[in-house]
């Protein structure tokens, strides 16, 4: 048993490698790190030496395909128990079994023994029909009907009725024959169209499937987001999809394989094979592609999604300013809070600047106040109702001190307010003040704020709520980590919910951390997190490179270099006659290195060379700095005028092009053929999340609520 693994987990690595284009040494070591507890984030940035410093894309790439394969093992083990179990099992079976590279060869070859319900064939074999099928199937006989004469009984009362049943029996063993399959997978393939019509009667009530009314076009060529729209369209119950090659090029590929002669039986048997195709190839094969082209899309929209969402964490932080944020509103007033450097809550209180209430002058009172209070340096408006009217009415304040003032996306913020963890973090106040604070943290940091919302709720990507919901939560969880992890924590002011994804933690030794935090103080130096309930080895191995301890005594305990690698540096500072800290603040000092003189068989030049970088700009945030905004005077859709050219910010990429906020209610769709004057396949390879750029206004259709705006020929990057 332990050499069949053995052999089927170096089989699996050789297949991994191959299909990847990697060494054999890169997967087995990859694999044993993962094996052994390590997450992605820390063999990537601190295992390079191991895995010949592959990238996290490259990691997860090989983990999918090794689970895969795993899971494919695990299935062939399933499927010859079965055959066993039927005693049909032989040497040839079993050796076409486990050499299956795919779950589709693998069902395709245990299809003719899978457990089945009663069908037309097995109803047929009962009575005793399968050999005269036998016959025919051989095609050698010129008379069949005189065949079946000698198979009539008294459940096979004439001829017609043998003929017909050993037809059933000769187009179920077309159905499961393994070549007919798969050259008719191939012909899927290459020639599938996919059709949809309107249900009869729909019309009006799904207008917005309109599009798809009468429509059709290669399956090979559907884009992902038009696919999962179509099938929208069919859950909700206005759309009809088929999916299908050309009729007749199916059926003459199926004779190709079966009609052996030009007598009865070869007549029976072109019968039979047609039969087949209608009743039973045809739907299987539709629902296998069905099912195919669905996992292809719903991968290339989880794609999306997970891009958009690392886009979106990584945005540019204001960082560590006393803040004032606005949850704007008319009738209701604005929601005012002020928040320290590090993000607490200090006060609170509302205004109302607009209609009804027109309190101008007694809120221009309260802003002047609280930001003299406060000591305030940035505001941040949310950017939801009232937000243009809210953003004008505090640039026409005076203020005495240069304020910055940032307009704030609210997406998924009154998700977090009325949430679990929004409640346990402010029981005394209401889903207003909590959204204020959401949205002024969000501005300070927004990876930091975001991790406490579920992505889906932030409302970027493409039918995430059409793909498969396991595989999208796992892929945002892994974008999550991934962000944490290339950001890095502040460990004595980070939330439960950001320690949560720091590699080798998870939830309880997230809390375990809060609560040594709350019980000791702040920690003062990396090997104290040692001291945390159930911090073993390992986790503190996984987590600690990950982990920032500002002020700490050691100054390394700020940066990203790894404990296990302090001793490499204290011993390059002794070297040139220095001490940690100097090595860190003298550049010229750090010159004097050479590292081939620290290689070891442990440390090699990929972490030699990433501790230099890391010294020279010690626990520095990667995230580009956040820049001011303003848009046009542009309120309505009624403003917009052909050919304007306005400022605006991406606020959501798909396959298709690029949602802008140009500061009316309704974002504006770059499409991709109007995103650049050369050709792109992707529209994330000319535009980020929250991109401030330059577009023109190309058609304004206020019925249908659409603005078609374009990148080219202006100058993007003016804002």
């Amino acid at each position: 048993m332990l050499n069949s693994i053995i052999m089927s987990t170096n089989r699996n690595i050789l297949l991994v490698s191959k299909k990847l284009g990697l060494h054999e040494w890169q997967v087995e070591n990859t694999i044993r790190l993962m094996d052994g507890g390590a997450t992605i984030p820390f063999i990537s940035r601190y295992r390079k030496e191991m895995t010949g410093s592959l990238d996290e894309v490259q990691l997860m790439n090989i983990k999918e395909e090794y689970d895969r394969l795993k899971e494919l093992d695990s299935r062939k083990e399933a499927v010859i128990k079965s055959i066993e179990e039927q005693e049909k099992m032989t040497p040839e079976l079993r050796k076409r079994i486990e050499a299956a590279v795919s779950m589709a060869e693998l069902e395709d070859i245990y299809l003719p023994y899978r457990p089945k319900r009663r069908t037309r064939a097995t109803i047929a074999k009962e009575k005793g029909l399968e050999p005269l099928a036998v016959i025919i199937m051989d095609q050698k006989e010129s008379d069949p009907a005189l065949k079946a004469e000698g198979f009539l009984t008294d459940d096979v009362p004439t001829v017609e009725d043998a003929i017909a049943g050993a037809s059933d029996i000769i187009a179920e063993w077309v159905s499961e024959d393994e070549k007919a399959r798969k050259q008719l997978r191939y012909l899927f393939e290459k020639e599938a169209v996919i059709y949809s019509k309107v249900i009869k009667g729909k019309e009006a009530e799904g207008i917005k499937f309109s599009d798809y009314y009468d429509w059709s076009e290669p399956l090979k060529k559907c884009p992902s987001h038009r696919l999962l729209a179509m099938r929208r369209g069919e859950e909700e119950g206005f759309l009809r999809l088929s999916l299908e090659p050309v009729e007749e090029n199916a059926l003459d590929m199926l004779k190709a394989i079966f009609i052996k002669g030009r007598n009865a039986s070869s007549d029976i048997v072109s019968g039979a094979t047609r039969d087949s195709w209608k009743r039973l190839l045809s739907s299987s094969m539709e629902t296998e592609f069905r099912n195919v082209s669905k996992e292809k899309a719903d991968v290339e929209a989880i794609s999306v999604f997970a891009e958009n969402l690392r886009q979106l964490l990584l945005g540019s932080p204001l960082g560590e300013k006393n803040v004032l944020a606005i949850d704007p509103g008319f009738r209701t007033g604005c929601k005012v809070v002020c928040l320290d450097r590090q993000g607490s809550f200090i006060h609170n209180e509302t205004i109302y600047p607009h209609p009804p209430q027109n309190e101008t002058a007694l809120s221009v009172k309260k802003i002047l106040n609280l930001v003299s209070a406060y000591k305030i340096e940035a505001i941040a408006i949310g950017n939801g109702t009232a937000s243009r009217e809210t953003e004008d009415f505090i640039k026409w304040v005076k203020f005495e001190n240069e304020i910055q003032v940032f307009v704030v996306s609210e997406a998924g913020a009154s998700i977090y307010s009325a949430s679990k963890t929004a409640r346990e973090e402010f029981p005394e106040y209401d889903v207003t003040v909590r959204g204020a604070i959401s949205i002024g943290r969000r501005l300070m940091d927004p990876l930091a704020e975001l991790v406490k919302i579920d992505p889906k709720s932030i409302g970027v990507g493409q039918y995430q709520h059409d793909v498969d919901q396991a595989k999208l939560q796992k892929s945002l969880d892994d974008v999550v980590m991934s962000c944490v992890n290339a950001v890095g924590v502040e460990v004595n002011t980070a939330s439960k919910h950001l320690l949560t994804y720091v590699s080798g933690l998870g939830p309880q030794l997230a809390q375990n951390i809060i609560d040594y935090r709350t019980e000791n103080g702040p920690f003062k130096a990396r090997k104290e997190l040692l001291k945390v309930k159930r911090m073993g080895e390992k986790a503190f191995e996984q987590s600690a490179g990950f982990l920032r301890i500002r002020n700490a005594g050691n100054p390394l305990d700020t940066s990203a270099v790894h404990p296990e690698s302090y001793h490499v540096v204290e011993k390059m500072s002794k070297d040139i006659g220095c001490d940690v800290k100097e090595l860190i603040l003298d550049e010229k000092k750090r010159k004097e290195i050479v590292l081939e003189r620290y290689v070891t068989p442990v440390t090699g030049l990929p972490t030699l060379k990433d501790i230099m970088d890391e010294l020279s700009k010690p626990g520095r945030d990667p995230r580009s700095k956040i820049r001011e905004f303003s848009f046009a005077d542009v309120r309505t859709m009624e403003d917009l005028r052909e050919g304007m050219v306005i400022p605006g910010i991406v606020t959501n990429i798909t396959k298709f092009g690029a949602f802008v906020d140009i500061g009316i209610k309704q974002d504006g769709l770059v499409h991709i053929s109007n995103m650049s004057k050369t050709y792109i396949t992707d529209p994330s390879t000319v535009v980020k999340l929250h991109q401030q750029l330059m577009v023109r206004v190309l058609a304004v259709d206020i019925e249908r609520r659409r603005i078609q705006l374009s990148m080219k020929d202006v100058d993007t990057k003016k804002p």
